[in-house]
């Protein structure tokens, strides 16, 4: 009986109904420190290339109109907070659309809720908030991605999020349905002891 709940629960995430053991060898693959790194160096070097070609054209469209060269110097603290502000935008937008940045996609990971969803919009943007924190203390916060299971740094713990491999992007889900489906019978509640007693 519990091996056929298992497979109930399993069909309606996979196409094809598995059993218990089957859904527990489907857990996913949570992407590790390196492919993260790799994504986010990529990413840093997209956004800050966009970010100067902005600056640039600004630049010409400054010149072209009132005659006059404008320079952007890195060290001025407008520039500066303009960079950081994009930098939320450019990690919030893209974890919020798609779950991914453009470095993610290239390595193939993806961001998703802690029990394998869709990240929502509200989380991604939070995501992006908190992002920041695990960079305090010497990159602490990512100590995480090396000794959890789940390799979560401190900002997937305060929005809930987790890093898996796109290819496999139900993974924390049926990681999530496993568990549930290997709770013994003496936890749940038995269809006869739900029903109201007709004699009562």
């Amino acid at each position: 009986r519990g091996g056929r709940r298992a497979g109930d629960r399993a069909g309606r995430v996979m196409s094809t109904p598995a059993r218990q053991d089957a859904l527990v060898s489907y857990q996913g693959h949570y992407a590790g420190a390196v492919s993260r790194f790799a994504a986010y160096s990529i990413d840093l070097v997209v956004s800050t290339a966009v970010f100067a070609l902005a600056l640039a054209a600004i630049s010409w469209g400054v010149r072209i109109i009132t005659g006059h060269d404008v320079s952007w110097n890195r060290s001025n603290i407008v520039v500066a907070v303009i960079f950081v502000i994009w930098q939320f935008v450019y990690f919030g937008y893209c974890w919020a659309v798609s779950g991914r940045t453009p470095g993610m996609a290239m390595l193939g990971i993806r961001v998703v809720r802690a029990d394998g969803t869709i990240l929502p919009p509200k989380q991604a943007i939070l995501r992006s908030l908190v992002f920041p924190l695990s960079f305090l203390l010497f990159g602490l916060g990512f100590i995480g991605i090396l000794v959890q299971h789940e390799h979560r740094a401190l900002h997937d713990l305060i929005a809930g999020s987790a890093v898996v491999y796109s290819w496999d992007a139900r993974a924390a889900q049926l990681r999530f349905l496993a568990r549930q489906a290997e709770l013994p019978e003496a936890g749940r509640p038995s269809p006869a002891a739900a029903r109201p007693d007709p004699a009562a």
